[in-house]
């Protein structure tokens, strides 16, 4: 599976938002700029992630985005899903994908299943706590 940039940019503007979490809200414009990310993009990527319930949004001249949650109560894994829709690596095992006529005898089936399986569980147990102190060895973590 190729995550697009949709979904890179959502990992650095939570990112961003836990490194700020004890600091209020953060404007739009501010995270435009310091990740270098257009303005309307970042428009529409906070959508989702609002509608996901992962951040709050406030206008007004105190205003801004600010997590929903704690960041180690967020992970990886809900960002992605919140942006992607799913995770599954082919369109056949998403949740609201195109159902194969051949998935009772389809032989691969179990491998995209195992593959989709360890890339949630990844993508699971990295917290947004995690990314924001930009450290957490990705070697370890697949090896579980």
């Amino acid at each position: 599976m190729k995550f697009f940039t949709k979904s890179r940019y959502a990992l650095r503007v939570m990112i961003e938002l836990a490194r700020h979490h004890d600091q209020g809200n953060t404007p739009l414009r501010d995270i435009a700029a310091s990740q270098n990310i257009s303005l309307k993009y970042l428009e529409q990527i906070i959508v989702p992630l609002s509608k996901a319930g992962l951040v709050k949004g406030e206008r007004g001249s105190q205003g801004g985005y600010r997590l929903a949650l704690p960041p180690e109560r967020c992970t990886a894994g809900d960002i992605l899903r919140a942006v992607e829709g799913s995770l599954a690596p082919v369109d056949c095992l998403a949740p609201d994908g195109a159902q194969c006529e051949l998935r009772k005898e389809c032989a691969s089936v179990h491998f995209w299943n195992g593959l989709g399986a360890c890339m949630e569980r990844y993508a699971d147990s990295v917290t947004l706590s995690d990314l924001a102190r930009t450290g957490r060895s990705c070697a370890a973590s697949c090896r579980r």
